[in-house]
């Protein structure tokens, strides 16, 4: 990759720090950090990031401790976001700061448990993830005596909601928005119908970096497939091909290694090449030039923008629906099923604090539960029910 890109100024297409747009609670500035900064470590220091930690990414928390766990996964597209929006001139604390954020509000058991608590909502405005990681930030976190949520700024907000591009449009009607979102749309205007920042832009690309490269490395551990099963991906047999040649013999562990970290860093210095040509070809002379274009900024290029449909095309049936983990996946959605009508039909049966927080019986169910950790939703089903799925 050209050298230009490894250390850039700041461009003026950058969202600015001293030029936000505020919070919905004002609040002094802080002497020594930005206000992305300032996100960041509400964020770093929230309820709902430390859960991350015992929340599923494609494996339960005890199938192993060398699987990718949400935490590990925010971590992992933290760094890739810290990396492109540098090689791109973007304010890096801004993308860090949604990178760290933007599974706040995924369910335990992964897809599987966000499934189950989107079916049983049905009927109460539904459930969806991103939806849930901004009531998180703007009203389930009740940490601070001045406002419920982290009173993030606008920047964040945004990015939060819009990172896989606009939400209105194209005659979809308002009415269609998740809940989360609906709801908080009435309170503060995040102009739903443009385009997030770009660094927001490289947060959601990042995640599908991340994603490909460690669902990968994990399947392949786990034994779900095997390395030459790859073969099937061009994009990845090239990359095969290249590590055989140059390392023939090499072990097992330090070959799936080497395959991962060469997916990452073809579709990073990709990304980064697409990318500033299409900001070169806009010529946004702000931030919001890039929230007024047609089209995103950020994005992977034709070749990566292949090899990302063929990963996911393989990842599908040998992973995410493989006979193994889809066992587990229909037991934990039981559990969040079974959970669900415990807790709306008696609401005593959750604490005090989530009892009643204005939005019906089914909503403060579905907020509790999406809450918890694998291992808590787990313990609760044993503490309400004879018998709890193994889950192994």
């Amino acid at each position: 990759m050209e050298s230009s890109f490894l250390i850039r100024p700041r461009a003026p297409y950058a969202v600015d720090p001293l030029n936000s747009r505020g919070r919905l609670v004002p609040e002094p500035t802080s002497p020594t950090r930005t206000e992305w900064q300032r996100d960041r470590d509400r964020i770093l220091h929230s309820s709902a990031f430390r859960r991350l930690k015992y929340k599923t990414q494609v494996f339960v928390y005890h199938e192993g401790d060398h699987y990718r766990t949400r935490l590990t996964h925010t971590l992992e597209v933290s760094q890739i976001a810290r990396s492109i929006a540098r090689a791109l001139g973007l304010d890096e604390d801004l993308a860090e700061t949604l990178a760290l954020a933007h599974d706040l509000g995924h369910t335990p058991f992964g897809h599987a448990g966000e499934r189950a608590l989107d079916a049983c909502m049905a009927g109460h405005g539904g459930f969806d993830h991103n939806a849930q990681t901004l009531r998180i930030v703007t009203r389930l976190e009740r940490r601070y005596a001045a406002f419920d949520g982290l009173n993030l700024t606008w920047e964040t907000l945004e990015g939060l909601v819009k990172h896989n591009g606009p939400l209105l449009g194209e005659g979809r009607p308002e009415t269609d928005l998740p809940f989360g979102i609906v709801d908080y749309a009435r309170v503060q205007d995040l102009e739903l119908g443009s385009f997030a920042s770009a660094e927001a832009q490289v947060a959601a690309v990042s995640d599908d970096i991340a994603y490909n490269a460690h669902d990968i490395d994990d399947g392949l551990r786990a034994g779900l497939f095997q390395i030459d099963d790859l073969r099937a991906v061009p994009f990845l047999a090239e990359l095969l091909e290249d590590i055989d040649r140059l390392w023939p013999g090499l072990d097992r562990s330090r070959r799936i290694h080497e395959l991962t970290r060469r997916v990452i860093t073809r579709f990073v210095e990709d990304t980064i090449r697409e990318s500033a040509g299409r900001i070169a070809e806009l010529g946004p002379k702000s931030a919001e030039d890039i929230r007024a274009a047609d089209h995103a900024v950020v994005a992977f290029a034709g070749e990566i923008a292949a090899a990302d449909k063929a990963i996911k095309a393989f990842l599908y049936p040998h992973m995410y629906r493989h006979d193994r983990v889809m066992r587990v996946m229909g037991d934990a959605e039981n559990i969040v099923t079974d959970l669900f009508a415990i807790y709306r039909a008696d609401n005593e049966e959750m604490p005090e604090e989530w009892r009643d927080l204005g939005d019906g019986p089914a909503r403060a169910a579905a907020d509790f539960i999406a809450g918890m950790t694998d291992r808590y939703a787990i313990q609760e089903h044993r503490r309400l029910f004879d018998a709890t799925p193994d889950l192994r």
